[in-house]
């Protein structure tokens, strides 16, 4: 027997973070008494941990309590024949590998059972040296789909929709309907301010769709140039233009039967929509410099914060486009307007971010908190776990305090919860203000306020400001 640890029976799952060993289970099936009890002891000796059934319904009954990675059956049960047991078991349990047992096997017996979906099929009387490979191979095959299932799992759970933080009325609304549309193949198009997560959301639908076993891919449609847009979108033969020594399949190619995100739709050249539209009405594209049409089947999921309406009725945005990317809206609501979200999205991020430092037991004070729920987060949940992750790395100790937040947010907090009018309220603020303007610069802050080095840091002091 091989020594590697799928033979010996150990399932590894594999995660970033460590290896979860399973010992493989499997079930006989055989009303045979004694040939039952001896494979069942020459397994046992591999280290496979071994249940036992007499008939088909005892066997359904075990794998109903048991999670089990193979089944082996007789052909010829007291209430079933064994081929048909195969269809059953594979239909309700998909994962699990089976190989079937005979006294007299036919060529027309094995068919069938590969056909329902048996591992093999294999002659009792079958020596050891045949018996226990073939068993091997059947749960290495088991244990390898235990491993996608957890794999599929983390992901789902990664990037799914219990993923996107947030019970506000308006989150939850942008997630509701994206879970409708989700398990459909409409194109959609996410809308919203830079930041709100609209590539979070894309890959909830991703993964939620039926297409979650295929790829998502990802690209910024304004981050690149016309030409370089064009060919990472659609593909190119290789000589189409200078420095095309090799063929390339393009995006959507490599999203066949997957999910393709362009984010900065609006940005699109004119020319480039046109392709665009084609893919979506004929599921097709040309690769640059090819005269034959490729065939994909892939959905668009698009994003934008520009009004594509408004872009298309002053010529920017091809109008038919825009019809056939909104077919599914989804608004994502900007941060502002979701305040009763931030404790909640900070305290992920600072956990997360305080974690890669080496950092514990990070805990936010309450006035922290109260500074980010009246900040006006113009760069939304990207600027806020800028800020966290900042805030995280000059923390001295466990508590976040509103010190260590930037000034403009400090400030802000300040204004619209004091009432005091009077002069160094004023000239606090104002200071403060410079020295934001200046990013800290003491002797450029005091230049610009007219004062000495010496004068500015004795109103730091007086005031509180930090240095």
């Amino acid at each position: 027997m091989p020594d590697s640890a799928l033979s010996q029976g150990i399932v590894y799952f594999c995660s970033s973070l460590s290896f979860i060993p399973l010992a493989a289970t499997i079930l006989l099936i055989d009303d045979e008494d004694r040939l039952r009890q001896l494979l069942a002891r020459l397994l046992s000796l591999e280290g496979y941990t071994i249940l036992e059934a007499s008939d088909a319904r005892s066997g359904l009954k075990v794998l109903e309590r048991e999670d089990v990675q193979l089944v082996i059956s007789d052909v010829k049960l007291p209430d079933k024949n064994g081929i048909e047991l195969t269809a059953q078991i594979k239909q309700a349990y998909p994962a699990t590998e089976i190989i079937v047992l005979t006294a007299y096997g036919t060529i027309a017996d094995g068919v069938t059972a590969i056909k329902n979906g048996a591992f093999d099929y294999i002659t009792k009387g079958d020596d050891n040296d045949r018996i226990i490979p073939l068993v091997s191979r059947a749960v290495e095959k088991a244990e390898l789909q235990f491993r996608i299932r957890q794999l599929e799992q983390q992901v789902s759970k990664r990037y799914g929709f219990d993923s996107i933080i947030g019970q506000s009325a308006a989150i939850r609304q942008a997630i509701n309907l994206a879970r409708k549309v989700a398990v459909t193949d409409t194109t959609v198009l996410l809308t919203g301010e830079t930041g709100t997560g609209k590539e979070v959301f894309a890959q909830a639908i991703h993964y939620a769709s039926p297409r979650h076993s295929g790829p998502f891919v990802a690209i910024n449609c304004g981050a690149l140039s016309k030409e370089i847009l064009e060919s990472e979108l659609f593909g190119h033969r290789a000589g189409a233009f200078t420095g095309a020594t090799r063929d390339q399949k393009g995006l959507f190619a490599e999203a066949n039967k997957g999910t393709i995100f362009l984010d900065e739709i609006g940005e699109m050249p004119l020319d480039l929509q046109a392709k665009l539209l084609r893919v979506l009405e004929t599921h097709e594209f040309l690769r640059v410099g090819d005269t034959k049409p490729t065939k994909t089947d892939v959905r668009v999921v698009a994003a934008t914060n520009r009004n594509l309406e408004q872009e298309a009725g002053s010529g920017h945005f091809r109008l038919d486009l825009y019809y056939r990317l909104s077919v599914f809206s989804i608004e994502l609501p900007p941060l502002r307007d979701r305040p009763d979200d931030i404790p909640a999205l900070a305290e992920f991020f600072a956990r997360r971010d305080a974690a890669k430092i080496g950092k514990r037991d990070v805990r936010m004070t309450p006035e922290f908190v109260q500074m980010l729920q009246q900040h006006s987060w113009k760069g939304n949940i990207r600027e806020l776990k800028n800020v966290i992750e900042r805030t995280v790395i000059l923390a001295d100790g466990p508590e976040l305090l509103p010190d260590y937040l930037p000034f403009d947010i400090r400030e802000g907090y300040a204004t619209n919860t004091s009432d005091d009018l009077s002069l160094s309220a004023l000239e606090r603020q104002h200071i403060g203000r410079v020295l934001a303007m200046t990013s800290n610069q003491k002797a450029e802050a005091a230049r610009l306020l007219g004062i000495s080095l010496a004068t500015l840091y004795r109103k730091l002091d007086e005031y509180g400001l930090k240095k």
